[in-house]
């Protein structure tokens, strides 16, 4: 047994060794196609996989879609949704990234990509969530998900419920992630759907740009683990992702972008090789920041600067403002007109309190409604009593006097 922990540990070491010779190759490559494309004009991304989506976070606009619904196999982009509900694990209490999380045989058996975890042993939840964010840890993902529901097949089956909730009409998982499996798949659109519901948590980004990191065991080894999206180094702007490949799903990749405040996300599936995929993807932001933009006509919490009379209140008034953005999603030829026009009462009766709502807001183009938000008060105002009315009374009589 000792025989066998010590080769295990050189094979780890050498691993180690071929990840950074291959970083630096990829390094290589990546920054090749870069050149290529300033040279040769972007990859024409409407020709590159089976499948391809552009889609702009903020409003859900579908900026490029091809054979979106088609259900293909995704490889290690399975591991959005395993990353997804880790993280609604640590938002509803039941999981702390702070937890440890104890190793079994079944995950440290995990082929593919890894992190060479030794069965047995423990490891912070948000130190393994970082491995299948950053290196698509196999092992990692396994490891949290027997934690998370006691087995494999009750994380897949859970797996498959946030599917069924967020609309993914085409997708079926098997396992936790991405290799292969007979009836595993999913699709461009769907794929988008798991990853703008994942980039609501904070935490992804802080894993997710995440370039080249040494992995510490509690034995004290450490293994190196690289991004395997490229573009967040290589893409400004690029700040997210995740990537796939099996020789069945071949190159894969979802990543997210933003640029002068509008975040879009963009999906590859089948793509011939990593330099086309990556290549492609960047071919989808330039698309999608060239062309199009986010503006905001009204801002979630900004006082619109009409003030609503109190009846019964202890004040006069009382300001208002949005509960939300009023954003619209515009490309850069659109030469529409747009308006924000408010619905508000005369008056409201007190006692109000702060995010109550008082009217409407409305976005109209071209004299059309295209968009709504709740008017909210942004302050209190207390029910007037009665020695509040006499007061008002004595002040009004000095006044007149």
């Amino acid at each position: 047994m000792q025989n066998l922990k010590i080769n295990k540990y050189k094979i780890s070491a050498c691993v180690a060794v071929f990840v950074l010779i291959a970083t630096f190759i990829c390094t290589l490559c990546v920054s090749s196609v870069f050149e290529t494309k300033i040279a040769n004009g972007a990859v024409d991304f409407k020709t590159v996989g089976k499948s391809g989506f552009l889609v702009d976070v903020a409003t859900g606009t579908v900026l490029y879609s091809r054979n979106e619904k088609e259900r293909l196999p995704i490889a290690s982009m399975v591991k959005i949704m395993t990353a997804l509900l880790t993280l609604e694990e640590v938002d509803s209490g039941r999981l702390s990234l702070d937890d440890d999380v104890r190793v079994s045989e079944n995950a440290a058996s995990m082929g593919g990509s890894q992190v060479f975890l030794d069965a047995n042993t423990t490891h912070k939840a948000g130190d393994l969530l970082k491995t299948v964010i950053v290196a698509s840890a196999n092992d990692s993902c396994v490891a949290l998900a027997e934690h998370i529901d006691g087995s494999v097949e009750g994380f897949v089956a859970r797996m498959n419920a946030r599917a069924k909730s967020l609309g993914m009409t085409d997708t079926v998982f098997k396992n936790c992630t991405g290799l292969p499996a007979a009836e595993s798949f999913s699709s461009a659109r769907d794929v988008s759907i798991m990853f703008r519901e994942l980039i609501k948590h904070p935490t992804f980004f802080e894993y997710a740009h995440v370039w080249l990191e040494d992995y510490k065991h509690p034995d004290g080894r450490t293994t190196t683990i690289t991004n395997t999206n490229k573009l967040v180094r290589f893409y400004e702007g690029c700040d997210g992702g995740k990537t796939g490949f099996t020789s069945e799903a071949k190159f894969c990749l979802c990543a997210t972008a933003k640029k002068n405040g509008m975040r879009v996300v963009a999906v590859v599936i089948g793509a011939d090789s990593s330099k086309v995929r990556n290549a492609a993807v960047s071919s989808m932001f330039d698309y999608a920041f060239a062309n199009f933009s986010n503006k905001t006509m009204l801002k979630a919490g900004e006082d619109i600067g009409v003030r609503v009379a109190v009846s019964g209140g202890k004040q006069a008034d009382i300001g208002v403002c949005a509960d939300r953005d009023l954003t619209r999603f515009v490309s850069r030829e659109d030469t529409a007109k747009y308006d924000v026009k408010f619905d508000l009462p005369s008056s409201v009766k007190a006692p109000i309190k702060k995010g109550d709502a008082v009217g409407k807001a409305y976005l109209v183009k071209n004299g059309e409604v295209v968009d709504s938000a709740s008017l909210v008060a942004n302050e209190d105002a207390g029910r007037m009593s009665f020695f509040d009315a006499i007061n008002e009374i004595a002040k009004e009589w000095n006044i007149a006097k």
